[in-house]
């Protein structure tokens, strides 16, 4: 009987011994350290590159949209008279990061500056389109507006921090213009 309980107080004795060795061991602590912090570290830096490139593109939109708007506005619409002519002009501006079939847009005339309704371009429940492409062609000294939209995709859908997403997860870019032709 003695033997086996050598053997037990031995085997708790080796048992504490490693226990107090892993205790105060700090070798893999970086490593452990790593692994709590950084998914959160990696989540950070992807949220916020993916932010600076939504952000990018919309820039991108609202110059593509403010200098194709100039052929209109200063009567080169000889030029641009369809839809397939001011997609053209408006994806030549885009730099190829948007794919140009997917861009929304509507190019139409108003009564003035201040009577003009606008309606939202896509359904807040399912993310889908409402509005179809459009296009007036634009006369002397009249106000037109161009508005065009495009949902940008989102790889980073952090709880919380997913403002201006739509229903279907992308993020929705867009770009208005409303300007006075010129007397051509």
């Amino acid at each position: 009987m003695g033997t086996t309980a050598t053997r037990v107080s031995r085997r708790k004795w080796l048992a504490r011994r490693l226990a107090r060795r892993f205790a105060l061991s700090d070798r893999g602590v970086t490593a452990i350290e790593f692994a709590i912090v950084g998914p959160a570290f990696l989540a950070l830096i992807g949220a916020t590159l993916e932010t600076a490139l939504a952000f990018f593109a919309g820039y991108a939109l609202d110059t593509a949209v403010i200098d194709s708007s100039r052929l209109i506005r200063t009567g080169q619409s000889a030029y641009i008279s369809s839809e397939a002519d001011y997609r053209e002009a408006l994806c030549g501006r885009l730099y190829g990061i948007f794919d140009c079939e997917q861009v929304r847009m509507s190019v139409r005339p108003i009564d003035d500056f201040a009577s003009f309704s606008m309606s939202g371009p896509i359904d807040t429940d399912t993310g889908e389109w409402t509005m179809d492409n459009f296009y007036t062609e634009a006369g002397p000294l009249e106000t037109m507006m161009i508005e065009a939209y495009y949902k940008w995709p989102t790889f980073f859908n952090i709880p919380g921090l997913n403002a201006g997403q739509t229903a279907d997860g992308k993020r929705l870019l867009a770009a208005t213009h409303v300007f006075r032709t010129e007397p051509f």
